[in-house]
């Protein structure tokens, strides 16, 4: 079995540029009701996770500033404590088993580290528990 079968494709992913600024990093959050997103290059390519917790602890950090201070600070500023690792395209099943263990989503990138898409814990799972 090939890990594009569980590839949710970047057009359907919400994820956050390098350009974004931390309110539309967290208004992206808010949206979507996710607690972590992937965070890519100008050039598509995955630099690494952007997290509710890094978020917390960097407006902890500063007094809890308004929401329109935020509008300038670009996400660069914020501190990632834990990145999401991903994985080639080519990636074994068991390398994906691997990352899934410890990762809700993995996300996976081609040859050139140009993102595709993430594979989600919950999409595996309820695949094999179909298969039970």
């Amino acid at each position: 079995m090939n890990i594009l079968f569980f590839l949710t494709p970047k057009e359907e992913v919400a994820y956050i540029e390098e350009s974004d600024t931390l309110r539309q990093v967290l208004e992206k959050m808010e949206h979507h009701g996710y607690t972590a997103l992937p965070l890519l290059s100008k050039k598509g390519k995955y630099i690494g996770t952007v997290t509710e917790g890094d978020l917390l602890w960097y407006l902890k950090d500063r007094d809890f500033p308004k929401l329109h201070e935020l509008e300038d600070l670009p996400i660069g500023v914020l501190h990632r404590h834990r990145d999401n690792k991903a994985v080639n395209v080519h990636e074994t099943i068991e390398g994906l088993f691997d990352r899934m263990i410890n990762q809700n989503f993995v996300p996976v990138v081609d040859d050139d580290k140009i993102f595709i898409g993430i594979v989600t814990r919950k999409d595996v799972l309820l695949h094999f528990s179909k298969k039970l």
